[in-house]
């Protein structure tokens, strides 16, 4: 990267953070306040409209909250035009007024931080530091990355320090986390991972437990309860993954009340997002589903 974009980010985010909160709501129009935790919406809910051109990254906010009512957002990296400063002005400006707020990036295509390869994985690291820059330019408090490589348990989980920490040492001063979804692999062992970021012991790089995404293989599955409840003391985010909904509205395939006492007993209160991946409905019908079976259960706790 050169000198004058990095002064660009840095001029930026610092002008940005000096901003009163008041200038990311619309005037007159709060932002609404979900006890105890507050939603956002995945990207990735959308990947569908979003590979058929319906919609673009920038229309991403306005219908986030202007159709689902919901003003957190979780982007994912692979459908932004660029990460240039045009770009990500034009994407503040539109967050900015649809009162929406900027939470993360779900960073993938980007190399494996656990490739065997020391080149390679360095590689991969120094890939990722543009997104770090888009997030802290954004207001964004995490970029979501992938602990992927090749090898046994133990050769992959020591590389996977190695990226992470060299990845987390570089965000620092960004004050952007480096958090770690279990998507696949040996990251959807809910021990293998944790024991990977207590190895970093970074304070900036932890995890973002996923609902759904216990596979470790097509033959192995870990428990999801235990996988989640072994990452939410490490947790900077939640991904409430759905698929399918019974004739009540609960999720079919998991215990969402379950999940969600795990997540608010471990003292988290940060943001839950949202990710609908499944077919019988659509996607804005899935959102919808999700939402009203999560504040369903936030009730509990008023």
């Amino acid at each position: 990267m050169d000198n004058s974009r990095r002064s660009f980010i840095r001029a930026a985010s610092a002008a940005l953070a000096a901003l009163p909160l008041a200038s990311w709501e619309p005037s007159g129009r709060p932002l609404p306040q979900e006890k105890p935790f507050k939603l956002s919406l995945a990207e990735w809910s959308l990947h569908k409209s979003l590979n058929a051109k319906e919609m673009t990254n920038l229309d991403f906010p306005v219908r986030a909250a202007g159709e689902f009512g919901i003003y957190g957002l979780e982007y994912v990296s692979t459908f932004f035009k660029d990460t240039g400063a045009p770009y990500l002005n034009e994407l503040l400006k539109i967050t900015r007024d649809s009162g929406t707020r900027n939470v993360l990036i779900m960073v993938d295509g980007e190399g494996n931080l656990g490739d065997s390869s020391a080149d390679a994985r360095m590689k991969a690291v120094q890939k990722h530091y543009r997104w770090v820059e888009a997030a802290k330019f954004l207001g964004c408090h995490s970029i979501r990355v992938n602990a992927r490589g090749s090898g046994t348990p133990e050769e992959l989980a020591a590389a996977a320090v190695d990226g992470l920490s060299s990845l987390s040492e570089y965000a620092r001063p960004y004050g952007i986390n480096v958090i770690v979804e279990n998507h696949g692999g040996y990251s959807s062992n809910g021990k293998w991972l944790t024991d990977v970021i207590s190895r970093v012991g970074m304070e900036n790089c932890g995890t973002l437990p996923d609902f759904g995404n216990f596979n470790i293989s097509d033959k192995e599955k870990y428990d999801r309860y235990q996988g989640v409840r072994e990452m939410m003391p490490f947790a900077k985010g939640v991904s409430a993954k759905s698929n399918v909904f019974d004739a009540q509205g609960n999720e079919a395939n998991m215990d969402y009340y379950r999940l969600m006492q795990i997540v608010y007993e471990s003292g988290y209160r940060g943001y839950i997002g949202i990710e609908y991946e499944g077919t019988d409905l659509s996607e804005p019908e899935g959102i919808m589903a999700t939402k009203r079976l999560l504040e369903k259960i936030f009730e509990q706790w008023d």
